[in-house]
């Protein structure tokens, strides 16, 4: 069994409107991370990872997300898989998603393209 503490928590701003809460588990295969969204993320063109797939699970607030140039309104409730090298964008007001990828996410992988 593995555990991240609250107090371990790493928190990345990877812009004024996209928060990340990283919760370090120490393991390859798999990750977790809070992320809060107010506005639209990337602000221009699109994000991609090009080795891990991304669950998530919007928690709380509504929004869009646009995978591959198609957009979806999403709520609390719902669920997202974005698949390696797929583009997509996330815009909300108060969006909060939990995300896990696998394998684990590095920010080396994730790319901001056109």
């Amino acid at each position: 069994m593995k555990i991240s503490f609250r107090h371990q928590a790493i928190q990345r701003k990877n812009s004024d409107v996209c928060v990340v809460t990283e919760h370090p588990i120490d393991d390859e295969i798999i990750d977790f991370a809070v992320v809060k969204v107010t506005g639209r993320y990337p602000y221009a063109r699109y994000a991609t990872n090009k080795k891990c797939k991304e669950i998530v699970y919007v928690h709380d607030g509504t929004g869009k997300v646009s995978v591959d140039g198609k957009e979806y309104s999403i709520s609390a409730g719902d669920v997202v898989l974005i698949d390696p090298g797929e583009k997509f964008y996330w815009e909300g007001e108060n969006l909060n998603l939990f995300i896990s990828c696998t394998p684990a996410f590095t920010i080396e992988q994730h790319q901001i393209i056109d």
